[in-house]
């Protein structure tokens, strides 16, 4: 799923392209075959994509933001169109064509070239601009959330409720970060950096080289970690996430970027799916070794983190 580094390096790239362009069309083969999306705020039931289709076609996008996982795009007509990328969501760029042969995926990239990566043919909703090119959503799996919301429900809408507080953001500090982590004092750290309601963004990627760059194990009870520790873990975080968006993201499984290019974010790992590999902590001799914990996968060095 795409953390915070990959739904970061999003939004910036549609604040790159996408300001000032006016939507002249939406297409989408989300289906509902099962019912199950019947009656709910997105795109997936048939009934909300029309009334979504209304609320964004002719609008201009003045920009975009990231709350947590969440893209918000800005409209014109004091509207927001929130996007979830979920387990194999992304958003790209470019020229497209229509190929009606193609009944699975009809929606071929032509330019640019990294359009044409495998991992971004599977074109599940498409976005008309006025300059004659395209934003779509590339979605294998067919989990990722879109809807509409205007602009003055954003703080109040479901989507977005119980949150907890941005790591990267300007106000975020060591005292604040160990106060929401200890709500959970009796969860193991690596289970607790991962639950959005106590700080957003962090999933199973950036959780295990977070915790090896902070030397603790991901098995280590909350209410166990000392002040100092919290301390460092927290400069641990923004390091992480920081370097995640300087390297565009994370591309180890489907992400890819606003152009269709992959992430170099996994030419960085120090813990994460290196199984068996040596540890690269300078004066370490540990082995990075592979563990689930609450039912996720943990990697992390047998030796330095305690």
């Amino acid at each position: 799923m795409p953390e915070l580094p990959e739904v970061q390096t999003t939004v910036n790239g549609l604040n790159t392209y996408l300001k000032g362009l006016i939507i002249s069309d939406v297409w989408t083969n989300y289906n509902n075959i099962s019912g199950f999306h019947t009656d709910k705020d997105h795109i997936k039931d048939p009934k909300f994509f029309t009334h979504f289709k209304k609320q964004v076609v002719g609008k201009k996008i003045l920009g975009a933001k990231r709350r947590a996982k969440n893209i918000l795009i800005e409209l014109d007509n004091e509207g927001i169109i929130l996007v979830h990328l979920k387990m194999t969501g992304h958003l790209m760029y470019g020229t497209y064509i229509f190929d009606t042969k193609d009944k699975k995926d009809p929606w071929k990239g032509v330019s640019p070239e990294s359009l044409k990566d495998p991992f971004n043919r599977h074109i599940r909703l498409i976005f008309t601009l006025s300059n004659g090119k395209y934003l779509a959503l590339s979605d294998m799996r067919r989990f990722a959330k879109v809807t509409y919301i205007p602009k003055d429900q954003i703080e109040s809408t479901l989507h977005l409720k119980d949150l907890g507080p941005e790591p990267l953001d300007k106000n975020s500090t060591a005292s604040l970060f160990k106060e929401r982590l200890v709500k959970r004092q009796n969860g193991k750290i690596k289970t607790v950096l991962l639950d959005p309601k106590i700080v957003v963004g962090i999933g199973n990627i950036y959780s295990d080289e977070i915790l090896w760059r902070a030397s603790i194990h991901p098995e280590r009870m909350v209410k166990n970690i000392n002040d100092k520790e919290f301390k460092i873990m927290f400069e641990a975080t923004r390091e992480t996430l920081k370097k995640g968006i300087d390297f565009g993201g994370d591309s180890m499984s489907d992400y890819r970027n606003i152009l269709g290019e992959r992430g170099r974010f996994q030419a960085e790992h120090k813990a994460y799916r290196k199984t068996g590999t040596k540890c690269e902590k300078r004066g370490c001799r540990g082995v990075i070794t592979r563990k689930i914990v609450g039912a996720r996968s943990a990697h992390f060095c047998n030796a330095h983190q305690k």
